[in-house]
């Protein structure tokens, strides 16, 4: 029973390393939130440049890219209309973020509570084996009590960098948001900007 444990907490390891590295590779700010996006639309608006299929395409570069088409579809309506838009995708891209999150937080929980029942088990396994036997050598009863407690290490040593990897991806996805709503704001913004008249003077 304690190795069917133990294997289950290496696939643990496993799915855990899988989502680590696809969740590192994929959270790069450079594939969430390009840099100076913002300021390539407003050249595309100042230059007359945009048009439905520059929207389309800068829809597919990136999340942030998506929010901004989402806005920029809506350029002509108003204020709110615009900033309706684009929360209403970014509440589409925030769980595409988050993807994978929930499953590592689940490995770090589980895999302690994984440990600590084949240890049980084993322990189990030992004591009945002994009660067979009849009189208890203390030598088997501390080999056994080391066997079984190998699972508990095991899990232990797998939920610790899983804690540590879910709490640094969480932050990291945190970051991207609040950095993609500051990016939203400007082409709002810059959409519906005021133009200053010109003061003249008569002489």
């Amino acid at each position: 029973m304690v190795i069917w444990v133990m294997w289950i907490i290496i696939l643990c390891s496993l799915a855990a390393m899988t989502i680590i590295g696809e969740r590192f590779w994929s959270l790069q700010k450079k594939y969430i939130s390009p840099p100076n996006l913002v300021a390539q639309v407003q050249q595309w608006l100042e230059r007359k440049e945009l048009d439905d299929a520059r929207i389309n395409l800068l829809g597919q570069t990136s999340p942030l890219g998506r929010i901004l088409a989402a806005g920029l579809a809506n350029r002509l309506s108003p204020r709110y209309i615009v900033k309706e838009a684009i929360e209403d995708t970014g509440r589409h891209v925030i769980p595409e973020l988050e993807r994978w999150l929930g499953g590592l937080g689940t490995i770090a929980v589980i895999t302690p509570f994984l440990g600590l029942l084949g240890t049980v088990l084993g322990m189990i396994q030992m004591f009945y084996g002994l009660s067979d036997m009849g009189a208890a050598d203390p030598i088997v009863v501390a080999g056994g009590i080391s066997s079984a407690l190998i699972t508990t290490a095991a899990g232990i040593t797998v939920a610790i960098p899983c804690v540590m990897a879910h709490r640094f991806f969480r932050a990291k996805v945190d970051s991207l948001i609040i950095d993609m709503e500051q990016e939203a704001i400007k082409l709002v913004d810059m959409l519906h900007e005021k133009p200053q008249k010109s003061s003249s003077v008569n002489y």
